[in-house]
């Protein structure tokens, strides 16, 4: 094998409460990843140069160390001592540090078709120890799973088999929010101390979409809307717009709203596509 060809989702925030600041400068979190059909594709070709290289159709993404598909890669061909090297061509569709971790599932997916292509024989658990070094999101993209809890920085997975397929409109503003510098404006006395995680929880279960709009919770939005009062007003038109409810993703500025069909999604995708370019209707995957 000498190619492999492999998408990788976006994913949204369900649920992100954080629970408190960790001696390494991280949060611990409590947060539930879904897994959205919004995908990119990663496409790996073995190359007898002994370098990484990588390109993409996005002039945004790095070509070098910063990127963490170059991180991954470099991670498995040194501890492996591997001395071909590969090259990586990112079609990017997932926008780019719009908090849907597209970055995050490029890596997994790096990990995985490396561990495939260079013959490793490695585990999903050292798989994971390997994401775990990428990135707190990494984890989530090892595992084949729609929904899953994430605990300690995120990178803590616990798979959850929702019987249930949800439906999105996701606007993406053309802005950039740095996850890093919203953990550090967060002012954890001001959170809500309340977790809602277990109704929730039983809201997927049974598929009540109302109570599911009700009980997401992001306790980022509040940092970032004080520096971004539009993605509040954004927040506020999908839900005038009837879904069942809406949400910052991640630490945003990907904003998206939980409605009851296709045809609705499609509906309000069109209320807001003259205003916002990046307006995507998306489900469950």
């Amino acid at each position: 094998m000498s190619k492999l060809i492999l998408p990788t989702p976006a994913k949204v925030n369900l649920y992100l409460k954080v629970l408190n600041k960790r001696p390494d400068g991280f949060h611990n979190i409590k947060t539930l990843f879904e897994r959205i059909s919004l995908q990119d594709e990663i496409r790996l070709t073995s190359n007898i140069s002994g370098k990484i290289r990588i390109t993409s159709n996005h002039p945004d993404v790095p070509r070098g160390p910063k990127n963490i598909v170059y991180q991954a890669a470099e991670l498995l061909r040194r501890d492996f001592k591997i001395t071909h090297g590969v090259d990586i061509y990112i079609e990017k569709t997932i926008p780019v540090a719009a908090g849907l971790a597209g970055g995050s599932s490029n890596g997994a997916a790096v990990l995985k078709g490396l561990n495939q292509l260079w013959k490793l024989d490695l585990s999903r658990l050292q798989l994971t120890a390997y994401g775990c070094k990428l990135g707190s999101d990494v984890p989530f993209f090892l595992y084949d799973t729609s929904f899953a809890w994430g605990t300690g920085r995120g990178e803590v997975v616990e798979p959850v088999d929702f019987k249930c397929k949800l439906w999105h409109v996701l606007v993406v503003p053309r802005m950039k929010m740095h996850t890093r510098n919203v953990y550090q404006r967060l002012n954890l006395k001001l959170t809500n101390k309340n977790d809602h995680a277990s109704i929730l929880h039983r809201s997927l279960e049974n598929l009540r979409l109302n109570d599911i709009g009700r009980w997401m919770i992001n306790d980022l939005e509040t940092v970032v809307f004080q520096s971004a009062p539009q993605l509040a007003c954004l927040k506020e038109r999908l839900k005038a717009l009837g879904s069942c409810g809406a949400m910052l993703s991640g630490s945003g500025p990907s904003v998206y709203a939980v409605v009851k069909t296709r045809d609705q999604a499609y509906a309000i995708r069109e209320a807001l596509a003259k205003r916002y370019k990046q307006v995507y209707v998306v489900s469950t995957l």
